[in-house]
């Protein structure tokens, strides 16, 4: 089984715990992340009709129900928004959520999707689940239509240096995954997730690969002390 195989199945595995997870582990502020994700992104596209968001590595659906949210609180005509994630397992969780969304079983490299065809793409804390990650941001580019946006929320890799790096770099090393196991059953997947985070690039290398694939970062942030990042690019 190669590596992106087996983190698929590690969240197949971890599926039917993992929302009740994410908001303990999260104390909840994921959902204020996916809040400035959408709003922001809607702010830069301004535009009253959009035909198509993709959700990227969608897992069991909660950046889907953040972009129906926000548009409808923006007065946003969203007519159509598309679940996309390798994880049959997780889809499986967002189906029951959300039964009037389209799901697709595919990964981040080989979508079936037309060219030009979306207006936004998003991908919440699942781009460094991606082992061929250069050829996602290159599929990114081929399905969005120009000016098009890709919104990507991540744990990027931090240089620590102060005090609270290391407070958060405790947290995520040693608590996060007792927690999680106790919650899940299943302790290696969440000793995978800070690992994933340390392997991972820095905001300025993500930005790097964007660009390569024809897609220019117009907005970057931090919140939460650092520990996520939003960044959108525009497909030139």
């Amino acid at each position: 089984m190669g590596k992106q195989e087996k983190i698929v199945s590690m969240f197949n595995e971890i599926a039917g715990t993992y929302d009740i997870a994410n908001r303990v582990l999260s104390l909840g502020i994921d959902k204020s992340w996916r809040n400035k994700a959408c709003n922001k992104a809607f702010e830069l596209y301004n535009k009253e009709d959009i035909e198509k968001i993709v959700d990227v590595a969608c897992g069991t659906g909660d950046m889907i129900e953040f972009w129906k949210k926000i548009a409808k609180e923006n007065g946003i005509n969203l007519k159509n928004i598309i679940g996309v994630d390798p994880s049959v397992g997780m889809m499986d969780v967002a189906k029951k959520k959300l039964p009037e969304v389209e799901f697709i079983e595919a990964g981040a490299a080989q979508m079936p999707m037309d060219n030009n065809s979306a207006d936004i793409i998003s991908i919440s804390y699942g781009i460094r689940n991606v082992v061929q990650r250069q050829e996602a941001f290159d599929e990114f580019s081929r399905v969005l239509k120009k000016d098009g946006l890709v919104v990507i929320s991540e744990f990027t890799k931090k240089e620590k240096s102060s005090l609270l790096d290391h407070l958060t770099d405790f947290y995520l090393n040693k608590i996060l995954p007792t927690l999680g196991g106790l919650i899940s059953k299943n302790k290696d997947a969440y000793i995978y997730l800070p690992n994933s985070i340390d392997e991972f690039l820095t905001t300025e290398n993500l930005c790097k690969e964007l660009k390569q694939a024809g897609l220019e970062p117009i907005y970057t942030k931090d919140f939460s002390m650092k520990i996520s990042t939003l960044i959108i690019a525009r497909k030139l």
